[in-house]
């Protein structure tokens, strides 16, 4: 849709008048009744994108691309059609020995099926049903039913334990569980059957059926009465329409992690939604329908949501499933084996990936074992993309590497480098500029904007764009409280950061990331930039820890890359931060280990670590990738 503009024209086109903006944007969906509002702004801070408008998200993602080609919607320039026999999803599973294609028309086939029998278990247009699977066409095929028939889905990252999934049923009250027998760990077999059994026992909420598709590494008991097999269930099953939904009607609910309380359920609406998927798959990712697009994250988390399932077959791309690590099945080479064998145009992972591949594999001699041609892009989101790692990959695949920033709130992009619109320079350690609709401010405890350069808090003025939350499941008052209260007319992202003269947005961490030394406020992102700068150090972690004479004072924890030397590391970095940032960072210590503690989707437990450094009996996260590692850091954090 840009053009031949470039992106500030592109940019200031939304910001200036943003209905017109999405207006034109909305006409790459195909509509069962086309908008004719485009926001409905008149329950501020509630804001609602195209209120009178009606569609199917998976009709847009599969019925339209099986239909004959060349035929060009009314409403819109782009032609669909005609891609009955293209991939549609590549399953690639190196822990299981399987690969698997799934065509546009086998895939519709599988889904439409599939949503008979949800239909048939009594799953309506609006009802939810929560999907506790691992990485396997079928989970695929279960978010996308449900979509067919306007039931909400729910997915949960499979291996969340049994009271956290107990706690998402009770407050999303699905009609139907969709599970598999096992998940599939590189080292071990997680048994989700019996921490679903563990939930629906903990939960108040009685889910009256339960879906299991069985896999023969580990096949389950089926509870008589509310346990069916998939298998059994889909033999007989027979394709069902598409059940039109108004734009507003949520698609799914997905729960932010954390460890106590009411989970917080973000609600994606079905209209925002594919309007802005859409533009991001052609601008922000250059990608176009056929191409092959790969986001190496999980379907539990919002990537997986956005950027596996939705926005590639929202275009009509191929979309890559991989269940698998980016070290360890079989080698660090495993990311470029797969973009090789299928031809990826974009690769989207997270930082902590680049990291363990460069810590396994410093030299990345893995890369010249495989034709990485048609790979153009790395994009990089989940957390800050440090410039040591930044550096590395750049120099390795000699591809733009491109560090960009969103939220499971937001659902797509807050800012990016928009390589469909205009190959903008990259700035080590900034996520480059905000993207059209996101007003990006950087604000002042006092709500006065910071001036280039300052640190605050990142927000975004309202309304934000399409695509990204509405509100929270079933509680308008948290969501007002949690993001819109404390600076008014603004989104508050929770993260910290600074604009530089150019517009270039640098978001430095989680605002409660933020340490007070002497009085001095420090990100403890500025620090791990420095630390990660040195050839030894494959990853790192800052926080912030009490001190009585200082308030806080950070500690450093850092793990080294492979072969790499710790003979006087420590002081070697103690000295690189007191040059590049100065004595006020007050840096004394930096502790070195074999692995930093992180979630399933690779984010470093930093909150964790700080509780216990400051000597609070701090609970291991259900999100933990391995509990191991925090149990061995634990002395080190205390001492």
């Amino acid at each position: 849709m840009a053009g031949a503009r470039g992106y500030q024209e592109v940019f200031q086109a939304s910001i200036d008048d943003p209905e017109a903006f999405w207006a034109e944007a909305a006409r790459s969906v195909t509509w069962t009744r086309p908008p004719t509002r485009i926001i409905d702004d008149s329950n501020p801070p509630l804001y609602r994108w195209f209120p009178d408008a009606e569609l199917n998200t998976c009709a847009n993602a599969l019925d339209r691309h099986v239909e004959p080609g060349g035929q060009e919607r009314s409403d819109s320039g782009q032609v669909w059609g005609g891609r009955g026999e293209q991939a549609a999803l590549i399953y690639d599973s190196p822990v299981t020995g399987t690969k698997r294609t799934y065509t546009y028309r086998e895939l519709l086939d599988e889904t439409a099926r599939f949503a008979w029998v949800l239909r048939s278990l009594g799953v309506e247009k609006g009802d939810r049903v929560v999907v506790y699977m691992p990485m396997i066409p079928e989970t695929v095929i279960a978010m996308l039913a449900c979509a067919r028939l306007g039931a909400i889905h729910s997915v949960v990252f499979g291996g969340f334990a049994a009271h956290e999934l107990a706690a998402r049923i009770d407050d999303a009250r699905p009609a139907v569980l969709v599970t598999a027998s096992c998940g599939i760990e590189p080292t071990r077999t997680v048994d989700y059957k019996m921490i679903v059994d563990g939930a629906l026992h903990l939960a108040e909420h009685d889910t009256p059926a339960c879906v299991v598709l069985q896999r023969e590494q580990h096949p389950c008991h089926l509870t008589p009465g509310r346990d069916v097999s998939w298998t059994d269930v889909m033999a007989d099953a027979e394709p069902v329409d598409p059940v039109p939904v108004a734009a507003t009607d949520p698609l799914y609910v997905l729960y932010t992690s954390g460890t106590t309380g009411k989970p917080k359920g973000i609600v994606r609406d079905n209209g925002g939604h594919a309007v802005a998927l859409l533009w991001t798959m052609r601008n922000v990712y250059d990608t176009q329908p056929g191409d092959v697009y790969w986001a190496a994250s999980d379907v539990g988390w919002v990537v997986g949501h956005s950027y596996i399932v939705y926005g590639p077959l929202l275009l009509g791309a191929t979309t890559v499933l991989y269940e698998g690590k980016p070290v360890g099945t079989p080698d660090a080479g495993a990311f470029w084996r797969v973009a090789a064998e299928y031809g990826v145009k974009t690769l989207f992972s997270a930082p902590t990936a680049m990291r363990a591949i460069k810590k396994d594999d410093p030299d990345a001699k893995h890369v010249a074992d495989y034709d990485l041609s048609k790979l153009r892009y790395l994009f990089q989101a989940g957390e800050r993309l440090d410039p040591g790692t930044y550096q590395w990959a750049d120099e390795k695949l000699g591809i733009p590497v491109i560090d960009h920033w969103w939220q499971t709130e937001t659902g797509w992009s807050i800012a990016a480098a928009p390589m469909g619109i205009e190959q903008m320079p990259i700035k080590p350690g900034s996520a480059t500029v905000p993207m059209p609709g996101y007003d990006v401010r950087v604000l002042r405890p006092d709500g006065t904007e910071c001036e280039p350069g300052e640190e605050g808090s990142i927000c975004v003025k309202l309304p934000l764009p399409p695509g990204t939350l509405p509100t929270l499941w079933g509680d308008d008052d948290r969501y007002v409280a949690s993001y819109l209260k404390a600076f008014p007319g603004y989104y508050l992202s929770g993260d910290g950061g600074y604009v530089d003269e150019d517009g270039y947005l640098f978001v430095m961490g989680r605002t409660d990331d933020v340490i007070n030394v002497a009085g001095h406020r420090l990100s403890t992102g500025s620090i791990e930039a420095v630390l990660a700068t040195h050839p030894a150090v494959a990853e790192c972690a800052v926080i912030g820890a009490a001190d009585e004479l200082k308030g806080q004072v950070p500690r450093g924890f850092v793990v080294l890359k492979s072969g790499a030397s710790a003979d006087g590391l420590a002081d070697e970095l103690v000295l690189a931060v007191r040059e590049n940032i100065g004595a006020v960072a007050a840096l004394k210590r930096v502790d070195i280990v074999p692995a930093l503690p992180k979630t399933r989707s690779g984010k470093i437990l930093r909150k964790t670590m700080r509780g216990i450094a400051d000597g609070r009996d701090e609970p291991v996260p259900s999100t933990i990738e391995d509990p191991a590692v925090l149990d061995a850091l634990r002395p080190i954090l205390r001492s």
